[in-house]
């Protein structure tokens, strides 16, 4: 086969940072028509691959290919000329922006110095259409929710009609229901011809939908453009750690749900849409909340942890009416904890250092009666929960925004669990999390409810969800549309959300 046969190829490129070979000789083979897994673990080195195709890094040896030509993009706009498209897995926006500047933005349509807005807006519309958004293209980015700004991110990898599309993470956070949408249009994408590179942690996704993959294991590709119909999970996952993995054991697990709720919320109405929203979360339960983008399951979150102003009902915590300010009040008076969705944004103090992330939450518990924190004792608990979550980091000491997304949203959800609260609130806990750390995430919020605590889980991920939780809530529209317990029955589980999204709303399924 001659090179001219690949839409691209990468030919053993390598990449350092400092203390760290993020890439070693690595390979890969992507042909046109071809839907192309890459997989691998937090640091394995794929969003590093991903920045040096598009130019956004160079490597530091190696050979970058398109069409047989060899490339060395200086910039993203040179890939992107070059027929390369890309999704991000963090979302790149511009929130000053309208949802259609941001989809053109890079490619915005200009003729005798003027922005052609009428094309602008036309452009944005196909591939919102194309991805059954329906919103209008002249929203403010700003006023969207993460799930919904990630739809704008994929809109805009869309919008360049690239031969090349690589998609990194594309459907971490949205559900199941946009997730099929966006796998319709990358078949029809693939049958066109065009190259799809597909970037995920969930092999369900990629079994169902790819046609060969490439492995990265610790930099190295340890599978290099192979069939998939060669491979089963097990040896795929096998491949990505170096050993193969048990089975994960769902716990037997039979909470109650009599006695006094430590999380209730009673008819409540919100600032921002929310209307007569009732659900309770019992001591040592797992409630889920699953729901379409725009359902306004964060949206509710944040309400309660009073970032948006309650207009009717009441929020109760251990029984008693709660009055929440602030994220920082929810924890200081009413031991709650909250892992945003939006780390980076939200989350994490980028420019600080892993220690003083993870840190932050307990600075008054870690100090002397001086008020000194004590560094001692900060670094020894910075270290636990680097050990115990797996953080990948060249020491306590490295900047949180030098990680891996993975990795980042580790540090996010180990913060609070150094803050040992009594309910916490987990906003897409295993977003770009690989397929260990999750069963690792899946057994840590199984051991805290174990301890008693109160945690509620909002997920785009309905297998997630039916691995996870006790009870699953669905929201549509602002609004409870119904809950059902879980049996862990995915196909019996998908049934009963499906109809409580789509078809009617009640008050309680009992699974």
């Amino acid at each position: 086969m001659t090179d001219t046969a690949y839409a691209l190829e990468v030919r053993g490129i390598t990449k350092t940072f400092p203390g760290v070979r993020a890439l070693d000789e690595v390979n890969l083979r992507l042909k046109p028509g071809e839907v192309h897994a890459l997989l691998g673990e937090n640091g394995a080195g794929k969003s590093t691959l991903i920045k040096i195709i598009t130019g956004i890094q160079p490597p530091d040896s190696g050979l970058l290919l398109v069409n047989g030509a060899e490339q060395s993009f200086r910039s993203a706009h040179e890939a992107t000329r070059a027929g390369i498209g890309v999704v991000h897995q963090e979302r790149n926006v511009i929130t000053d922006f309208t949802v259609a500047e941001n989809i053109v933005l890079g490619n915005t349509p200009v003729r005798g110095g003027r922005v052609q807005w009428r094309e602008v807006r036309e452009g944005a519309k196909r591939v919102l259409d194309l991805l059954d958004f329906p919103i209008d293209p002249a929203t403010p980015t700003s006023l969207l929710s993460p799930a919904q700004t990630q739809l704008v991110e994929i809109a805009r990898g869309l919008y360049t009609e690239s031969a090349v599309l690589l998609l990194d993470e594309p459907t971490a956070s949205i559900s199941e229901t946009e997730s099929k949408l966006l796998f319709d249009v990358v078949h029809r994408l693939s049958a066109q011809g065009r190259a799809i590179l597909f970037v995920s942690h969930k092999l369900e996704e990629v079994f169902a939908h790819c046609d060969t993959v490439t492995v990265f294991r610790d930099g190295r590709s340890v599978a290099e453009s192979e069939p998939l119909s060669n491979y089963s999970k097990d040896t795929v996952v096998d491949l990505l750690v170096g050993r193969t993995l048990a089975k994960l054991e769902v716990p037997d697990r039979s909470p109650s749900e009599l006695g006094t709720p430590a999380l209730e919320l009673r008819e409540v109405s919100t600032l921002g849409g929310h209307r007569d929203v009732s659900f309770a979360v019992h001591p040592g339960q797992i409630v889920g909340m699953y729901g379409l983008v725009g359902a306004g399951r964060s949206e509710l979150a944040k309400a309660v942890l009073g970032l948006d102003r309650i207009t009717e009902g009441e929020v109760r915590v251990n029984g008693a009416i709660a009055q929440i300010r602030s994220v920082g009040d929810a924890l200081a008076r009413y031991g709650i904890g909250y892992v945003t969705e939006d780390r980076k944004a939200e989350g994490l103090f980028l420019d600080q250092t892993v220690a003083r992330n993870l840190t932050v939450t307990v600075l008054k518990r870690l100090s002397n009666a001086f008020g000194f924190v004590r560094e001692r004792a900060a670094k020894a608990t910075a270290d636990e929960y680097i050990a115990s979550l797996d953080v990948k980091v060249s020491n306590r000491d490295q900047l949180v925004g030098q990680l891996s997304g993975g990795n980042q949203q580790k540090v996010s959800l180990g913060k609070w669990l150094a803050a040992n609260t009594d309910i916490l609130i987990i906003d897409e806990p295993t977003v770009g999390i690989d397929v260990r750390t999750k069963g690792a995430f899946y057994k840590l919020i199984w051991e805290l409810a174990e301890q008693g605590k109160a945690v509620l889980v909002i997920s785009s991920d309905l297998a997630e969800m039916v691995t996870l939780v006790d009870r699953i809530v669905v929201m549509q529209d602002f609004e409870v549309t119904g809950s059902v317990a879980n049996t862990h029955d995915y196909d019996e589980m998908s049934k009963s959300v499906i109809r409580l999204i789509h078809e009617e709303r009640i008050d309680v399924v009992e699974g």
